[in-house]
């Protein structure tokens, strides 16, 4: 880079997948071997969790630790349904741990979580407060999370509404976006349950909605895990490999449009 020049604020979004958001982890590995330094982060979903906890300065190599690691157990909590299936303490209180208590704007990198309230059809973004209940909205599946309660409005997963927040990304101050869409589905899947016909059909409408808005991202990284269940959680490490090697496919273009943006300057 030329002297008097700065280098390009990068922001990096985050999409909705379910358990393919694991991929996220090998994109966000293969970025800090190329020393690709990513100064803001949005999510919606799956990606708000993996967001919040790399803008805490949990490094990808220990995500994949606790992806492979963790059991249902440990944030599973099923109940007699009314708004959904799963209460959702378990996981609020895993994330409160993993992000020891912080609120949004006391981390590292700046963070925008997504979620959507359910009742007024409304986008919502998080930029400051609890971290664990923002991301605790955000990955809300309709029909089997139960919504969360937040200032009154009840919030549910931010990729109903945005399923890659690019426009959140760029709002937040970066110069280059790149986007991580993990939510392309294979429609070879056959669908055995009440929460895969849930999941499936929200894949369908996200995947429609997101047609229109990710022309506005400057790279788009594609991982091909579409043959992997949304809310299975198999196959995680595979899925992560997957989000590496797709990534690293993608990592001269990033440098490419780094450079040519510095020269514009």
């Amino acid at each position: 880079m030329a002297a008097g020049k700065r280098r390009p604020k990068i922001g990096l979004a985050l999409g909705s997948g379910g358990a393919r958001g694991f991929a996220h982890i090998g994109v966000l590995k293969v970025l800090e071997e190329h020393q690709i330094e990513v100064d803001f982060l949005a999510g919606s979903s799956m990606g708000s969790l993996v967001a919040a906890f790399y803008a805490n300065g949990i490094k990808p190599d220990m995500m994949e630790k606790l992806a492979l690691n963790l059991k249902r157990k440990h944030w599973l909590d099923v109940i007699v349904p009314n708004l959904g299936f799963v209460a959702g303490q378990k996981i609020k209180e895993l994330i409160r741990l993993l992000t020891h208590g912080k609120n949004i704007e006391q981390l590292n990198i700046p963070l925008a979580i997504v979620a959507t309230d359910i009742e007024r059809g409304e986008r919502v973004v998080f930029t400051k407060g609890p971290i664990d209940q923002a991301v605790r909205a955000s990955i809300s599946i309709p029909g089997i999370f139960v919504p969360e309660k937040v200032d009154g409005r009840l919030l549910v997963d931010g990729g109903v509404i945005d399923r890659v927040p690019i426009t959140v990304a760029r709002e937040l101050g970066a110069d280059i976006v790149i986007a991580v869409d993990v939510a392309q589905f294979d429609t070879q899947i056959q669908v055995k349950s009440i929460f895969e016909v849930i999941a499936q059909a929200i894949d369908v409408m996200e995947r429609e909605i997101l047609r229109h808005r990710i022309v506005s991202a400057d790279l788009v990284i594609r991982p091909d895990v579409g043959q992997y269940s949304s809310i299975a959680y198999s196959g995680i490490q595979e899925i992560i490999a997957e989000g590496e090697r797709c990534a690293r496919e993608h990592v001269e273009k990033i440098i490419e449009l780094i450079e040519k943006w510095e020269d514009q300057q």
